[in-house]
């Protein structure tokens, strides 16, 4: 994986001249994108990206990353969405996590989208930091007072309202807060702005270039099934888009005192490229599981794999 991502910096220069370059060709006559190969076969598929916290047990971040037509696409799903897994039964889909990894979560988002999830990406919080380290951090208008302290889990918050650059723990506290009155669903709209802000540094020129040694610094905290190829790709086909977020619609209801998020899977739009809506299927008792779930979501509603490699 070094290797792969490592080339990336050899070829680092004439890519750099390519992008930063005010007319096509200009100064770039001997090059072509050294990396526009590495995009076929990537695009216009279905990642999910979860981000975990710096113990590596818990998915606060559980997403689907879909790439095509210039467009990044990041389907947003509460980790506190109800789901009865084949396997495991009723639960929060992120205890999928420490149950099956990310093919139990991978299988189950592919179900309910109804559409294929090809690969994954398992991003610890840590690496996130280290990233945004390397980058010199990243501006977010940070919309409130936050302060929260949790010392079992190293967790110290204590941010001002306002636009400001963030990095180190200060970054890793505003994408983990969510001890207010909108919970985890503030969390998600904070994790937004968070990545949007990521999104529009990593994509300038002088940081592209720079991918492979960004990658480096997440070390073991960055995990995935993709080949060096495919990773290289998908930073490419990412490279030339515009960023979109959205997050899956639902409302939140209560089970045996247990709160829960009953999404609206639907609401997710479609790709264009999954039009036939090829997603993995359970088949018949599959579908009557699910009307039996949300007959029973209605009742509480209304009473209340490929393996895994480091990058590095």
């Amino acid at each position: 994986m070094a290797v792969g991502l490592g080339g990336g910096l050899v070829l680092a220069k004439p890519l750099a001249d390519l992008i930063t370059s005010e007319k096509p060709g200009e100064g770039t006559s001997a090059f072509s994108n050294p990396f526009a190969s590495w995009s076929v076969g990537i695009s216009n598929q279905n990642l999910l990206l979860l981000g975990t916290d710096v113990g590596g047990g818990n998915t606060d971040v559980i997403a689907v990353l879909h790439v095509e037509d210039g467009v990044t696409k990041i389907t947003q799903i509460p980790r506190d969405t109800y789901v009865e897994a084949e396997r495991y039964g009723p639960l929060k889909i992120n205890a999928l996590y420490s149950l099956g990894g990310a093919d139990a979560i991978k299988q189950e988002v592919s179900h309910h989208l109804n559409r294929p999830i090809q690969h994954h990406l398992v991003v610890n919080l840590s690496a996130i930091r280290k990233m945004a380290d390397q980058l010199g951090g990243i501006e977010v208008d940070v919309p409130k007072r936050m302060y929260y302290i949790d010392r079992s889990q190293g967790l110290y918050i204590d941010l001002q309202p306002g636009l400001q650059t963030l990095q180190g723990r200060d970054l890793e506290g505003f994408l983990r807060f969510r001890h207010d009155e909108t919970g985890d669903l503030g969390r998600m709209e904070r994790q937004q702005l968070a990545l949007k802000a990521l999104f529009r540094k990593l994509t300038q020129p002088q940081n592209i270039v720079r991918m492979p040694a960004l990658f480096l610094a997440g070390g073991k905290d960055l995990r995935t099934d993709l080949g060096p190829m495919e990773l290289g790709g998908l930073i490419t086909s990412m490279a030339s888009t515009t960023l979109e977020t959205q997050r899956l619609d639902g409302r939140p209801f209560d089970r045996n005192g247990v709160s829960y998020w009953d999404a609206d899977w639907a609401s997710a739009d479609e790709p264009r490229g999954n039009e036939s809506r090829g997603g993995q299927s359970r088949g018949d008792e599959s579908q009557n599981e699910d009307k039996s779930r949300q007959s029973a979501a209605g009742d509480h509603k209304d009473s209340a794999r490929r393996p895994y490699r480091f990058l590095f």
